[in-house]
């Protein structure tokens, strides 16, 4: 009889051990994730609206990125660009969005044009921008620096610091 109750709760508990949720592996942030993130809580704090991810702004970002040639693409319109080179391994989106995001303490809203001293804050907070790409590329020494390097490379669309719209689309911090 102990045999059979012991089988038997076997039984239950196997049963019971067998109809327990799981829970789903939690899901590690990727660098878009990350990249995106961090834009719209900037954003966030001037009063402008989350931003989309966009995979084409993101794959052109990732092919200008790998040439490892530190000078802006020719946008011809199309499209925002904010680029951003770090020596060695470390390097992280984060940093590059924290320079850029530095440059709001020199940005003269009295004055609301464009400054190449505050351009690539400004087009991160630019509020008509409604998407973003984001790329980062390891560089090789003599490349950018003498070390090896990481570029990070952002894609804005529409493309902010248009003349005549800084008052409208670069707000103050809330």
């Amino acid at each position: 009889m102990r045999n059979l109750c012991a089988m038997i709760a076997g039984v239950v508990t196997a049963a019971v051990v067998t109809t327990l949720p799981t829970a789903a592996p939690a899901r590690a942030e990727t660098f878009a994730d990350r990249a995106l993130s961090l834009h719209n809580q900037h954003r966030a704090d001037y009063g402008a609206a989350a931003l989309q991810w966009d995979t084409a702004l993101a794959a052109d970002a990732q092919k200008w990125a790998e040439r490892c040639e530190f000078v802006h693409s020719p946008a011809d319109g199309k499209y925002g660009e904010n680029l951003y080179a770090g020596g060695g391994a470390d390097v992280t989106v984060d940093q590059a969005i924290q320079v850029w995001m530095d440059e709001a303490q020199q940005y003269d809203y009295a004055d609301p044009v464009f400054s190449t001293a505050t351009g690539h804050f400004t087009q991160v907070v630019w509020k008509a921008t409604t998407k973003v790409g984001v790329a980062i590329a390891d560089c090789p020494a003599g490349a950018i620096f003498d070390m090896p390097s990481k570029y990070v490379v952002a894609r804005y669309a529409p493309p902010g610091n248009m003349a005549g719209g800084f008052e409208q689309n670069v707000g103050r911090h809330v």
